[in-house]
């Protein structure tokens, strides 16, 4: 069940009746291969999450050595990844003289086609290297860009759902009603005609990938950290903050738009209300811990590559640079505000961060922008580590509110 959450409160539950049938791939792989080799099945739909890709976080390369690839390389009646899978499923195509397919990822991963695309051949190459030709010359891979607001479902959601609806279902998806889908039109065997849905079809994703990451999941960051240190717990508690909302209004119209330029069939003030509007729906209750997870490998791409671009054309870069700070006190103080409020850090680089945080407790604040799998060259800005270090200055000693306050002229 999908349960739609309205900003006027309202829920609407809907049964989805697309689902035909379901295969538990791990408990019978030869019927899960043997249906993505029939000459029925158009297209394969990747959504696997970012770990499920199998890249070396410190390389951005394929990671063949993982244990799980090399027992798909040697157990092919029996994968266990999806790399397994796929080669499995083309290899008895191409066997069969079948016409390929579309692998079409769902996984916020920018450029998710091509990603998919390099990693798959990267395996097939020490599968099968004839299948890998075959892969390069019948398969298609779109980008595409999936967004929706969809907060972990929660046992009220579930309790709504059976009491206000009587609908039974022990994991129900729960998310807001604004949704947009935007895919590359790159199907090599023919495709659903998703357009009569609401589907938008372009011949390049990257210009709307980059206005979403650029503004929803950076002014997401920019709500989560800042709120944080604050003291508010939701994502529409923050937005109500009109601190807030001046400071995420000026990143977006300041910083943000003058880099985006022109998107076909995209209004973007349009969309920078609607997004005001969105953080806002008090039925989500998006926890700020869940927005604020993982930030060490959100913010360098949600928010350094506009404060990269701004300082390259000498443009404005206060309100990107004070989310920075912002994340670099949310640290320091890790886990309680300076009035008692408490927040819970998750994050996989948290020990290392930590370890940095400590270092830069004294002099020296700067010392943070050294983790380079972070922030990369960033640190070597004197203006962006003159901003900063003046921002983490005033977040120490005038605290988060009354620096914020000044920072947007409040």
């Amino acid at each position: 069940t999908v349960l739609v959450k309205y900003p006027n409160n309202k829920s609407k539950p809907r049964v989805i009746g697309s689902i035909k049938n379901y295969i538990l791939a791990p408990n019978n792989p030869e019927k899960a291969i043997e249906k993505m080799a029939s000459k029925n099945t158009k297209v394969i739909s990747l959504t696997i999450t970012e770990g499920g890709y199998n890249i070396n976080d410190s390389n951005g390369e394929f990671d063949i050595s993982n244990p799980d690839i090399q027992w798909d390389l040697k157990h092919r009646e029996q994968p266990k990844t999806v790399f397994g899978y796929l080669a499995a499923a083309f290899s008895k195509r191409m066997a069969d003289g079948l016409q390929g397919c579309t692998v079409l990822s769902c996984d916020n991963i920018q450029t998710n086609g091509d990603v998919t695309r390099k990693v798959l051949l990267t395996f097939t190459k020490k599968y099968d290297s004839e299948l890998a030709s075959w892969i390069e010359e019948n398969v298609t891979f779109p980008n595409s860009m999936v967004d929706r607001i969809t907060p972990v479902t929660t046992s009220e959601d579930i309790e709504e759902l059976k009491k206000d609806f009587q609908v039974e279902d022990n994991w129900p998806v729960v998310c807001e009603s604004f949704k947009q889908w935007i895919i590359e039109d790159d199907f090599i065997n023919d495709r659903p005609q998703w357009e009569k849905v609401g589907v938008q079809f372009v011949n390049n994703v990257e210009p709307y990938e980059k206005m979403k990451l650029r503004l929803l999941n950076a002014g997401h960051s920019l709500l989560g950290i800042v709120g944080s240190l604050f003291g508010h717990v939701t994502i529409d508690e923050a937005i109500r903050d009109p601190i807030l909302e001046k400071m995420l209004r000026e990143f977006f119209d300041e910083e943000v738009t003058p880099i985006l330029g022109r998107i076909e069939g995209i209004d973007i003030g349009e969309y920078k209300e609607s997004l005001i509007e969105r953080f806002g729906n008090s039925s989500i209750k998006d926890k700020l811990t869940r927005i604020c997870s993982e930030s060490s490998a959100k913010l360098p791409k949600f928010l350094l590559p506009t404060i990269i671009e701004q300082i390259n054309q000498d443009g404005p870069i206060e309100k990107g640079t004070a989310i920075i700070a912002a994340w670099f006190r949310y640290l320091e103080l890790d886990g309680t505000t300076e009035l008692g409020h408490t927040y819970q850090i998750k994050d996989d680089m948290y020990d290392q961060l930590q370890m940095k945080i400590n270092e830069s407790c004294g002099e020296d604040p700067a010392l943070f922008l050294q983790i380079d799998e972070v922030f990369g060259d960033i640190g070597k800005s004197d203006r962006f580590v003159k901003q900063y270090l003046s921002v983490v200055n005033n977040l120490r000693n005038l605290g988060a509110l009354q620096t914020i306050k000044n920072l947007v002229n409040i």
